[in-house]
């Protein structure tokens, strides 16, 4: 069952590495070649919320989402914007079951209705992944469009020596 600390995991910061589909609905595309990111997720309404930002420097852009948690329904929304847009995508909603996450939603995407999915699972203190997946049949099949592995980065080394006076 989900609860208002599902995503405190995800608190902190993060190296990314990518892959995209060229054709985010054809299953039969090629994947582009694998890029980077880095990320930082802070924590709001004592974990019940948080907002992150992600820096795709080979896309050119930034990323934002913001997660709440509805206690009423023990479901979280995803909000997504970019700031190649400027716009706040239709949330995707849903819960974390048995480790692993599960959201959905409506949206376009080149001019056709899609059904929306997001799969947050191998959810760790030091890794996870997420995976986008379209449907434009109403949910029948699936296209697996954008998979992020997060790791964290390397810790800086410890200051040696003393400081010289």
């Amino acid at each position: 069952m989900s609860t208002a600390h599902d995503f405190d995991f995800l608190h902190g910061e993060w190296q990314g590495r990518h892959r995209r589909r060229t054709g985010f609905l054809d299953p039969g595309s090629a994947w582009e070649a694998e890029f980077t990111s880095t990320s930082h997720c802070l924590p709001l309404f004592d974990g019940a919320a948080n907002i992150d930002e992600i820096d795709m420097p080979h896309l050119g852009s930034k990323g934002l989402t913001l997660r709440l948690f509805d206690p009423s329904t023990r479901q979280w929304s995803l909000h997504w914007s970019s700031s190649g847009t400027g716009r706040l995508f239709p949330p995707v909603v849903g819960r974390f079951r048995d480790g692993r996450g599960e959201f959905h939603g409506e949206d376009a995407y080149d001019g056709n209705d899609v059904r929306v999915r997001f799969v947050w699972s191998g959810v760790s203190a030091t890794a996870a992944r997420w995976e986008q997946a379209f449907s434009a049949d109403g949910g029948d099949t699936w296209v697996t469009n954008w998979i992020m592995d997060f790791t964290r980065p390397p810790a800086p080394p410890p200051a040696s020596g003393t400081p010289s006076a």
